[in-house]
């Protein structure tokens, strides 16, 4: 029998006809119908994940983010969910979850992320947007524009011109 090297936790809400590859770490999650995760790629309790979304391989989705429906998530997309990240307390001893607060970031439907990027919290990212490969997205993305820089700035919107 050959060796499956998946973490999948039971709390793990999958849908149907998810594709998920090797070397993946998931707990707490909800992942909808007919998406894909790439290899190493990791999904923390409290993400949701739409239907028809592909996850690129060596991406961290953390707690706090939802991504909706007919999404591309990039290799190596980072998201964060702290605004102040420490590792200690004023007092000097190791943070706990009841130290800090899951700052939200939600990805609305048909969105791009391009590999690299490093989305920041407490951001919306707009439907049908495409952010730019190696991008810093620190604001708000509008629906339907390109993005890319460190931070992303718009740089033109997708609509098709008549």
């Amino acid at each position: 029998m050959p060796m499956r090297f998946q973490s999948i936790a039971a709390d793990v809400k999958l849908g149907r006809d998810v594709r998920i590859f090797e070397f993946v770490n998931l707990y707490g999650c909800e992942i909808g119908d007919e998406s894909k995760v790439g290899a190493f790629v990791e999904i923390q309790k409290g993400a949701r994940i739409g239907r028809r979304v592909k996850v690129s391989s060596h991406s961290f989705i953390c707690e706090g983010v939802e991504i909706e429906d007919d999404v591309f998530v990039g290799h190596g997309v980072v998201f964060i969910n702290d605004r102040y990240p420490r590792a200690v307390t004023e007092s000097g001893h190791l943070q706990t979850e009841t130290d800090w607060h899951v700052v939200r970031t939600t990805v609305r439907r048909g969105a791009s992320i391009g590999s690299g990027s490093t989305i920041l919290c407490g951001v919306e990212i707009g439907e049908g947007a495409m952010v730019g490969a190696g991008s810093v997205v620190t604001k708000n993305v509008p629906p339907g524009v390109i993005v890319a820089g460190n931070p992303a700035r718009v740089l033109r919107s997708l609509a098709k011109e008549a």
